[in-house]
């Protein structure tokens, strides 16, 4: 090995992955040991990082090209020793000129005088802080600053962030493409319609606030299912580049807020929304007039009380079969959907706003290869018999899907391009249902069985191999 040239031995460490392995040749040579420090690109290091600065530094000169880093305190106890604190931050950062990635998780000594050491890395393209709660807008506003190259940023439980100044600047700059902000009780989702100019190039948007205990109940507001707030010019922006949009447990009433943005995104392909309160009608139909290219949907429904008439107020999940013939109608390539409905009682389908004939349309209407139905007490063995013909679909999830039964399965299992089906909790399905998928020959189908009471006799021997049958009863 001493006699081959480096660049040959750089080649022979390229087609080395695994890191326990590039760490055991390390060790063979210094020939070694030097290349390999020199082309690891990416690493992830925790509690055994010592935070001395002759350390630190003897750790950059070792790894001299890095350009992808993850600090992950995950775990971490006082008696793991020292965690990279602001002068260990600020050695890393002045010795890692190829820096374009950086994560730094639970890192509780980093403040925003550490933070502001970032803005030295001008290659720093993508910063996740995950669990910084000692990070204020102070020291963000510095990395908006000095990181001109910044293109995509993740806030996860960063408890003191409020002030949005380092919001308004990154939108004035427009650089980026990716924001991720979650359970950061100091930032509302109103503070974002000030990033301006910015919504022009951002692809993906991602904001959720911290779950609270009443999400899930319906509360005493009462919500007009008629209210369009699409119809309004307030907010003048354009989203026309974003591609992949999730909000999470917002309070979209009586303020529009964030709503906004599902009448304004042109490119999405991909939307979820999880317990997004006041939504209605009005919202989904915005959307899909305006997002020809939607390929994927997933909706977490909760109860909510909706009302166009004071006389009458009725307790329902936020969309109605309006929302579904409007997809039908305007998103052609749908491929993928996720239903998800909280609290609905089996014995109480109109608390769902959905119907299954409004359904069966969307279905009917678009290339769906990926279905997943959680507490859907609308669907029953009439809608697994009209799925049976979807000459698209590939996977099929049902969790508490109490409606359908072993006719059901009779159904479904002649399904033409059914490879992956998982059931979850659907008491009436039986041993019986499940080998009907058996005497239909489908071989090449995975089953993922949870929790079915009734199912307990031994299966066919079609499903005897674990690669096409999965039971944690």
């Amino acid at each position: 090995m001493e006699d081959l040239p480096d660049a040959l031995v750089t080649e022979i460490l390229k087609r080395i992955t695994r890191t326990s392995d590039l760490n055991s040749l390390s060790l063979v040579s210094k020939q070694l040991y030097k290349i390999e420090g020199g082309q690891r690109a990416a690493i992830r290091v925790g509690s055994g990082l010592c935070t001395a600065t002759k350390a630190l530094t003897l750790f950059c000169a070792r790894f001299p090209n890095l350009r992808k880093v993850e600090v992950d305190y995950s775990g971490w106890i006082p008696g793991h020793g020292k965690q990279l604190d602001n002068k260990g931050l600020s050695v890393f950062s002045s010795h890692s000129s190829s820096l374009i990635d950086l994560t730094l998780s639970f890192c509780s000594c980093i403040d925003d005088s550490g933070l502001a050491c970032l803005a030295y890395c001008k290659t720093l393209v993508s910063l996740r802080l995950n669990s910084a709660p000692q990070v204020t807008s102070v020291g963000l506003f510095s990395v908006a600053v000095g990181c001109t190259s910044l293109s995509a940023l993740h806030l996860i439980d960063c408890e003191k962030i409020d002030s949005v100044e380092w919001l308004e600047y990154l939108g004035r700059d427009g650089s980026l493409e990716e924001l991720v902000v979650k359970n950061c009780q100091g930032i509302n989702h109103h503070d974002f319609l000030k990033f301006g100019s910015g919504w022009m190039k951002l692809q993906k948007f991602e904001f959720e606030r911290k779950r609270e205990r009443y999400d899930c109940l319906p509360g005493d507001v009462v919500y007009d299912s008629s209210y369009d707030a699409h119809n309004m010019d307030l907010y003048d922006f354009c989203c026309e580049s974003l591609k992949d949009l999730r909000l999470a447990h917002i309070k979209t009433w009586p303020e529009v807020g964030l709503r906004v943005l599902l009448g304004k995104c042109k490119a999405l392909e991909k939307l979820c929304l999880e317990y997004v309160h006041a939504l209605n009608d009005n919202d989904i139909i915005a959307l899909s007039r305006s997002c020809s290219n939607l390929k994927s949907i997933l909706l977490r429904l909760n109860l909510q009380r909706y009302s166009s008439d004071v006389s009458y107020c009725e307790t329902r999940t936020s969309f109605t079969d309006n929302s579904l013939y409007a997809l039908a109608l305007n998103c052609r390539m749908l491929q993928m959907v996720d239903l998800s409905f909280t609290g609905c009682s089996p014995d109480w389908p109109s608390e769902i706003g959905f119907t299954q004939q409004g359904f069966l349309v969307l279905i009917q209407s678009c290339p769906i290869r990926v279905l997943v139905l959680n507490n859907a007490n609308f669907f029953d063995d009439e809608g697994m018999k009209a799925l049976s013909s979807s000459p698209h679909l590939e996977t099929l999830e049902l969790i508490l899907c109490h409606a359908v039964t072993d006719a059901g399965m009779r159904f479904i299992a002649h399904t033409p391009c059914l490879r992956n089906l998982t059931l979850g909790v659907c008491h009436y399905i039986t041993d019986v249902g499940v080998a009907e998928l058996g005497r239909a020959h489908k071989l090449s189908l995975s089953i993922v069985v949870r929790s079915l009471r009734k199912l307990r006799r031994v299966l066919p021997s079609q499903f005897t191999t674990p690669r096409t049958l999965q039971m944690p009863l």
